[in-house]
């Protein structure tokens, strides 16, 4: 099925993370329908970076809008015409950088796909996202049949109120009628007064009850304050830390608004109750009137519990991000961002009528070195309901940039601590007032921190400190978190590398792939929970063999060329060659492993077993394939390829079974290309330039061994033969040679002649 198709069959809470995507002006919601099938059958990733192809694309992505314009012309649809003409000026913005075009309905396609990712989870991951919500699904029923009561309780006031005013409309009627009809007679007269003083005993109870009932309102609201306060609006804000580090879990924020709407309407509502008894003590008070002496301590607490609700109720719903950055929250200066706000009392009357202003780092720290920036574009924005598909009250920026001020930073601040621009944290604002029924307060909001960075060559980097800061704290304030920056413990550590994954693939890192991980960290240990990763071994700047550099490429790699496998569970990935080693020796022969390289970045190897003349079992191991290989031949069609040359000079393929026990060809079947042999589209990429061959009983070569391949993954190439391994190898390698270089059309072929964990690399030309 089409992929735009499959997005509009999906449920309402990810249509809606589709309606948000496409609210930016960029690629038009309309284009992407009409044009679906054309969009998704084009190779924006090569337009991106190919300008003639870029063009052509171009060009006929601007005649799909003319045909689409007459078909409206025809159909005689007067605002589609009006649109399409309008999308069609709009695009002539890229005449000359189609290019930029290209990458940016590349980056919706993966944006799509991302939705598409979080609607189809793993089994496992579903169960305990099913789990999870059955906890918070029993604590929101238990909180909605409060949010319930307090209304019903409102209800109650305002009838009490209604037979408060009633009472004390007949006690007037009644007195002001004894005086004007002057009673003479005393008798009559003590008798009316004696009855005029039961009615106002009455009156005088049933106010002290009311007061009552008012003080026992705003205690339940204060009860709903703090739930929402300390536990809702905390669990939320900390769901959606994680879910900018790529966990699962949910931040739609209308639950959320539902309850906060509800809680705000009620305490106005006690406003109005306490604005009543004002009109109902001036026209009638006495000594002791329970009113008079309770009612300002009510007010005031009724304006605070509203000032702590509303402080709260503005909240940043999709935080700070550049269209194809890395993730949220890692800014570039001088590129576009777009971050919404949200106010959670939802009350129509304020529809467009409460501007938000940006600003930032207003309390930046005094310290050496630390930058800080202006904010462009349109900074000022109405709340308003016509930018939320759910009808929330947002403000969406969607034109926002970054600009390093030139003076007043770096150099004059007073403390001599000093972070690297990638340690930096910086805070945006979002300011606003709220005016409603004569209440004022002014309220503000605040992104996470942000990082901020001026070369695209420091994202990875950047989004570290990202992950790093949301992973660890709660303290969402807290710029100077990096200058004493706290160890992660291993259980955080694990399930962050891990939400990495399932992210990016759809498929998390299971409990051996985390224990392998853990050994490269912390070596061999009963149990590594007590474990910590210090900042400075995770990333630090200008490092380039830190463990997220080893990491982060071994991530980028599956995603862009091993996404299917990955999430099929064909690759074991993160598995020590020790470990790998022991599971393949129990196998029989041909039994193979796919793993990713320890020491080279980016790097995928497989290993297999076989069996030698004595019949012990021999691990072989070949050198790591990187994104320069895999970007030519995907990786199921070299496994297919794959042959070494026996001891009669026949090709054979030594990948007999997946490991555990799978046969080579079921596990990888429904990948292979429909055409194969000499019929390949890859058989020519793979006789000239990756032809692995491996000669039984060849003598090793030596050549000096980076950590992988001294245990086993295969020697680094070499540029010709020399040393001793020279003249032992000669005889072999002629063989291959002239065999070979009847195969090869380019200037270089690498020949490996492997025995366990050698190779050797000829140049054609050279004499061995």
């Amino acid at each position: 099925m089409a992929q735009w198709e499959r997005l509009r069959q999906l449920p309402a809470v990810y249509t809606q993370q589709l309606h948000e995507l496409y609210d930016r002006d960029a690629l038009p919601m309309d284009v992407r329908h009409y044009l679906s099938a054309w969009i998704e059958k084009q190779d924006w990733q090569r337009a991106a970076r190919d300008h003639n192809w870029a063009v052509v694309l171009f060009q006929v992505l601007l005649e799909h809008l003319d045909i689409q314009h007459s078909r409206f012309v025809q159909e005689e649809s007067f605002l589609m015409q009006h649109n399409i003409r309008r999308y069609k000026q709009n695009f002539q913005r890229y005449l000359d950088e189609p290019w930029v075009l290209a990458n940016t309905i590349l980056w919706f396609l993966q944006k799509e796909k991302e939705i598409l990712d979080k609607a189809d989870l793993p089994e496992q991951v579903q169960f305990l996202c099913i789990e999870q919500e059955s906890m918070e699904t029993s604590s929101q029923h238990d909180l909605e049949r409060k949010m319930a009561g307090l209304r019903n309780d409102m209800q109650c006031m305002e009838h009490t109120m209604l037979c408060l005013e009633e009472q004390q409309d007949e006690f007037d009627f009644k007195y002001q009628t004894y005086k004007m009809e002057a009673v003479v007679d005393e008798a009559v007269k003590q008798e009316r007064i004696k009855s005029f003083q039961i009615l106002i005993n009455k009156l005088n109870e049933c106010r002290k009850s009311t007061l009552c009932d008012l003080n026992k309102l705003l205690a339940r609201s204060e009860d709903l304050i703090f739930i929402l306060l300390t536990k809702e609006l905390t669990e939320w804000q900390r769901r959606q830390q994680k879910a900018c580090i790529g966990a699962p879990d949910s931040v739609c924020l209308n639950q959320l608004e539902s309850w906060f709407t509800c809680v705000a309407g009620c305490l106005f509502q006690l406003r109005e109750f306490l604005n009543k008894l004002d009109e109902l003590e001036g026209k009638l008070s006495y000594d002791g009137d329970p009113v008079k002496a309770q009612k300002p301590a009510l007010r005031r607490r009724n304006d605070k519990l509203l000032k702590d609700l509303l402080k709260s109720s503005v909240v940043v719903e999709t935080q700070p991000s550049m269209p194809q950055g890395k993730g949220p929250l890692v800014l570039r200066t001088n590129v576009q961002f777009s971050v919404k706000t949200r106010l959670l009392v939802k009350f129509p009357e304020l529809n467009h009528s409460m501007k938000v202003n940006v600003s930032m780092d207003r309390e930046a720290p005094q310290i050496k070195g630390y930058r800080r920036f202006n904010v462009l574009g349109t900074k000022t924005k109405a709340l308003n309901m016509a930018e939320s598909q759910s009808g929330g009250m947002v403000a969406d920026f969607r034109h926002l940039t970054l600009k390093e001020q030139k003076s007043g930073g770096g150099g004059k601040g007073v403390s001599d601590i000093s972070l690297s621009v990638t340690e930096e944290l910086h805070i945006i604002y979002f300011d606003t007032v709220f005016e409603y029924k004569g209440f004022s307060v002014e309220l503000q909001a605040s992104s996470l921190p942000v990082v901020i960075i001026s070369n695209s060559s420091q994202q990875q980097s950047a989004w570290a400190t990202v992950l790093w800061f949301n992973m660890l704290s709660q303290n969402t304030k807290d710029v100077m978190y990096f200058a004493n920056t706290p160890a992660a413990p291993w259980p955080q550590f694990g399930e962050m590398l891990s939400l990495q994954f399932l992210s990016a693939t759809k498929r998390g890192l299971n409990d051996a792939q985390l224990e392998m991980i853990a050994h490269r960290l912390f070596g061999k240990q009963v149990n590594y929970d007590n474990c910590k990763v210090a900042w400075p071994k995770f990333s630090k700047e200008n490092t380039p063999d830190t463990f997220w550099v080893w990491f982060d490429g071994i991530l980028v790699m599956v995603k862009t060329y091993l996404e299917d496998l990955w999430r099929d569970g064909l690759i074991m990935g993160f598995v020590s060659k020790g470990k790998e080693k022991s599971l393949l020796k129990k196998k029989q022969r041909g039994t193979f492993l796919l793993r990713f390289s320890e020491s080279v970045i980016g790097g995928i190897t497989f290993s297999w077993v076989e069996t030698t003349m004595t019949g012990e079992p021999d691990v072989k191991t070949v050198q790591p394939f990187t994104k320069t290989d895999l970007s030519q031949i995907p990786f199921h069609e070299i496994i297919r390829n794959f042959q070494i040359f026996e001891a009669d000079n026949v090709p054979e393929s030594p990948l007999l079974y997946l490991y555990p026990d799978t046969a080579r060809d079921e596990a990888f079947a429904k990948y292979y290309s429909e055409m194969s042999g000499d019929n390949s589209p890859y058989i020519k990429y793979i006789k000239t330039k990756l032809v692995f061959v491996s000669k039984e009983n060849a003598l090793e070569a030596r050549s000096p061994m980076h950590s992988d391949m001294a245990q086993g993954e295969g020697l680094e190439p070499m540029k010709g033969l020399f040393g001793e391994a020279v003249d032992r190898c000669q005889a072999a390698a002629i063989t291959f040679f002239h065999l070979l270089r009847l195969l090869a059309t380019s200037t270089q072929l690498h020949l490996r002649s492997k025995r366990g964990s050698s190779s050797t690399e000829f140049t054609p030309g050279l004499s061995p």
